[in-house]
C-alpha cells in the first residue's frame, strides 16, 4: 500500500473553509511568475451542447461538459459529378499580422492561409451549421477557453490558423469527447497515435484530454503530415483516414495519370466530407454576418496559464486555492482522471490567467502535508470491492465512482484510490470527475507482406471493423505497418 501524506479530515475542512472566506472579488490579471508560462479572460460558464443529429461516435461526458456527438459526414448524400474547385492558396509569410486587434476572431481570420474548397458538400455542411444556431453558440462558448492558446501555437509554427477550427470538427471543442474507436479529447487522438506523440495515458491522467499537451501533439502530427504530402488538405485527410491510406490513394492516382489533390482522390465518405466541414466553418467565421451568425468577440489575450512545479494536491483543493468553481477547474484540466493530482504523473496544472497569483498566495498558507485527503491502495489477495469500501468508510457505489469502475465489473482493479480518513465526509467533497477508459492490454502487430486486415483480425479474434477503427486503416495494408490490437 502506497500512501499519500495528508491531514486529518478536520484539518482539511478547516483549511478549505478558511480559504472560502477569502475576498470574492476578481483579482487583476496576474503578473508573469518564474514558473508560469502564459498561454488565455474571465471564466466562461460551462456549456451544455446539443448534439447534431447524426451521431455515431459519442460517449457519456460529465454534467458540466455533457455528451457531444461528432458530426457524421457519412450521412451526406453522394454528389454525382459535383462541381469542385480549389481557390488559390495564400502564403502565411505574406500575411499582415502587425496591426493589433482586440478580437481573437479577427486575429484568427488574418491567419487563414489554406486554399478554399468550393463544392456542394461545403454548401450542405454550411447550411447545417446555419440551421443549428443553438448548437453553434454552445460550441463557440466552449471555444473561448482554448482558442487563444491554439492560435498562438499555430502562429509560432507559421501554420494556417484554419487548423484552430479542427477541434470544432473533431469534438465540438469538448475536451471530454470520447469515440467508439477510443479517440479522446479536443483533437480526438486514438491511443496508438497518442503514444506515438508522447501523450501519457494511464490510470491517473490521459494526455489526450490535456489541452496543452494534446494541442502540442496535434500540431506536431499535422506538421509531419504536411511534410509528407506537401498539401494541407491531404494532411487533414491523413489526420482523419490515416497517412498510409492517403499515401496509397495518391500513388494509385499518380500511376493512372490522374490528379492527386484532395478532391480527386478516392476515399471513404467520412473523409470526403471531413475537409468540407472545416471549410464551412471557415466560411462562417470569415463572414458571420453574411450567414446570420452571431459571433461574440473573444478577447485577444491569454485565457489560461500553465503552472508548473506543483505538488500532490486534491482537485477540489486546487480549485479552492484558485478561488474558482471546481467545474471550471476540471474544464481546464480535463486530463486528470482521479480526485487527487499526482505531480509525478502530470507536469502542470492549468488555471485562468487572472487566478495564478491567487493560487500561489493561498497555497503558501498551507503545509505540504495538508494538500491531499486521498491515498492509493493496492488490493491484496482475497480483497473484494465490498470489503475495501467498508474498511474505508465508503459504499461500494462510492468506491466505484471515485475509481471509474463500471457497475457491471466484479473484478477488483490492481490499484484504487481511497480516502485517508473519514470516507463519507471526504466523498461528500468529491468533484465530478470523468475518466473514459484507457484501453489496456493492447498489443502491436507488424504487418507482413501479403497479410490482410481480415486475416489479422481472425488471428486475434477481433472484428475487421474494430481493427480498422483502432488504427484508421483501409482495406489494404503495407508491409511493416504497425497495428494496435485491444
Amino acid at each position: 500500500m502506497q500512501g499519500l501524506r495528508g491531514p486529518s479530515g478536520s484539518i482539511f475542512v478547516a483549511a478549505a473553509a478558511l480559504l472560502l472566506q477569502a475576498c470574492a472579488t476578481t483579482p487583476p490579471v496576474a503578473p508573469e511568475l518564474p514558473e508560469v508560462s502564459l498561454a488565455m479572460p474571465a471564466a466562461v460558464p460551462p456549456a451544455d451542447p446539443a448534439p447534431p443529429p447524426a451521431a455515431p461516435e459519442a460517449q457519456v461526458a460529465p454534467p458540466h461538459l455533457p455528451r457531444v456527438r461528432l458530426l457524421d459526414a457519412t450521412r451526406l448524400p453522394p454528389f454525382e459529378g459535383e462541381k469542385r474547385e480549389l481557390a488559390e492558396p495564400q502564403l502565411v509569410a505574406k500575411l499582415d499580422r502587425t496591426q493589433p486587434t482586440d478580437d481573437l476572431w479577427q486575429r484568427l481570420r488574418r491567419g487563414f492561409a489554406m486554399a478554399d474548397i468550393r463544392s456542394p458538400r461545403v454548401d450542405e455542411r454550411t447550411s447545417w451549421y446555419v440551421a443549428n444556431q443553438d448548437y453553434m453558440q454552445r460550441m463557440f462558448e466552449r471555444t473561448r477557453r482554448y482558442l487563444f492558446h491554439i492560435v498562438a501555437e499555430l502562429e509560432k509554427r507559421h501554420m494556417p490558423t484554419e487548423l484552430a477550427l479542427l477541434p470544432m470538427v473533431e469534438s465540438a471543442f469538448n475536451p471530454m469527447a470520447y469515440s467508439r474507436s477510443h479517440a479522446s479529447g479536443l483533437w480526438q487522438f486514438i491511443p496508438g497515435t497518442g503514444k506515438r506523440y508522447e501523450l501519457t495515458q494511464n490510470w491517473w491522467y490521459d494526455g489526450r484530454r490535456d489541452v496543452v499537451d494534446s494541442t502540442n501533439a496535434a500540431l506536431d502530427y499535422l506538421q509531419d503530415l504536411y511534410e509528407m504530402h506537401g498539401d494541407w488538405h491531404l494532411a487533414l485527410a491523413s489526420y482523419n483516414w490515416g497517412e498510409n491510406n492517403v499515401a496509397r490513394a495518391v500513388a494509385k492516382n499518380r500511376k493512372r495519370g490522374k490528379p492527386i489533390d484532395y478532391l480527386s482522390l478516392p476515399m471513404p465518405r467520412e473523409t470526403r466530407g471531413y475537409v468540407p466541414k472545416l471549410q464551412a466553418l471557415k466560411n462562417l467565421i470569415a463572414n458571420p454576418a453574411a450567414y446570420g451568425i452571431a459571433l461574440a468577440p473573444i478577447p485577444n489575450e491569454p485565457y489560461f496559464a500553465t503552472v508548473t512545479r506543483t505538488l500532490d494536491i486534491d482537485v477540489l483543493l486546487a480549485a479552492t486555492l484558485a478561488e474558482m468553481p471546481v467545474e471550471e477547474f476540471i474544464a481546464l484540466n480535463p486530463g486528470f482522471s482521479r480526485p487527487v493530482i499526482r505531480s509525478a504523473v502530470a507536469s502542470h496544472i492549468v488555471l485562468p490567467a487572472d487566478k495564478v497569483e491567487t493560487f500561489h498566495a493561498n497555497l503558501e498558507r498551507l503545509d505540504d502535508d495538508a494538500l491531499v485527503s486521498w491515498k492509493t491502495y493496492k488490493p491484496r489477495r482475497g480483497d473484494t470491492l465490498e470489503g475495501i469500501a467498508r474498511a474505508h468508510g465508503l459504499t461500494v457505489s462510492q468506491l466505484r465512482e471515485v475509481n471509474g469502475i463500471s457497475p457491471r465489473t466484479r473484478r477488483v482493479p490492481k490499484l484504487l484510490v481511497v480516502p485517508i480518513e473519514d470516507g463519507a465526509e471526504t466523498f461528500s467533497r468529491l468533484p465530478i470527475m470523468y475518466a473514459p477508459p484507457v484501453p489496456s492490454g493492447g498489443r502491436t502487430h507488424v504487418v507482413r507482406r501479403g497479410e490482410t486486415a481480415w486475416g489479422i483480425a481472425r488471428r486475434y479474434g477481433v472484428t475487421v471493423k474494430d481493427l480498422k477503427r483502432w488504427n484508421r486503416i483501409g482495406a489494404h495494408l503495407m508491409a511493416g505497418q504497425r497495428l494496435v490490437i485491444f
